[in-house]
């Protein structure tokens, strides 16, 4: 089953890189196990287009769709047996990056 970890980033805790190269020895770990599907880090939320084609005209808006002081940071996209692997790979997760994880099963998978 795929997983989606979110990384959470917060305005009042700038990333903590004490541990420089957690991330990617992280990323090799779920690759060497076969759970690495996809992830990524992101720009600031100051960086984000948001697009509304939902009327007559596309409405284009600089910056975030929501004003928060938390914000999606990064993800990755695992391959894991059951919630409490996915569990376990997300305690490491916030470990590596020290952000909070978010977890989420996909519902499906076209």
């Amino acid at each position: 089953m795929h997983y989606l970890l979110t990384v959470i980033g917060d305005t009042t805790d700038p990333a903590d890189d004490s541990e420089p190269g957690a991330i990617d020895a992280f990323n090799d770990r779920l690759k060497a196990e076969g759970r690495w599907v996809f992830g990524g880090g992101l720009t600031s939320p100051d960086d984000a287009t948001v697009t509304d084609n939902r009327g007559g005209d596309v409405l284009f808006t600089d910056g975030p769709f929501v004003e928060s002081k938390e914000f999606l940071a990064g993800f990755w996209v695992i391959e894991a047996d059951d919630l409490d692997v996915a569990l376990a790979l997300s305690a490491d997760a916030s470990k590596a990056c020290h952000r909070k994880i978010e977890v989420r099963p996909f519902g499906g998978i076209a």
